[in-house]
């Protein structure tokens, strides 16, 4: 059984994310129960969810406040290094 989304690091909430959209019906996936799936697979995603992580270190143009963007590279980099 999963851990609350609110203690779910980062790196994992977004392997389940994936995982979910490849199993249930709900996206491209044709399970119409895929929570116990999803429970079972979401760690085949680990790589899919680093790649994006890598891929949100810099902040979007529009973060034009210096602590806003570093907030968001502090998030991010931790997220990456306890993944």
């Amino acid at each position: 059984m999963p851990m609350s989304e609110r203690t779910m690091p980062l790196l994992e909430r977004i392997a389940r994310v994936l995982a979910g959209a490849e199993l249930s019906a709900n996206a491209e996936g044709t399970n119409r129960h895929a929570a116990d799936a999803v429970d079972d697979h979401w760690r085949d995603h680990l790589n899919q969810a680093m790649a994006i992580l890598h891929t949100m270190r810099e902040p979007d143009p529009g973060v034009t406040d210096p602590s806003e963007a570093a907030a968001w590279r502090k998030l991010v980099d931790s997220a990456i290094a306890n993944g």
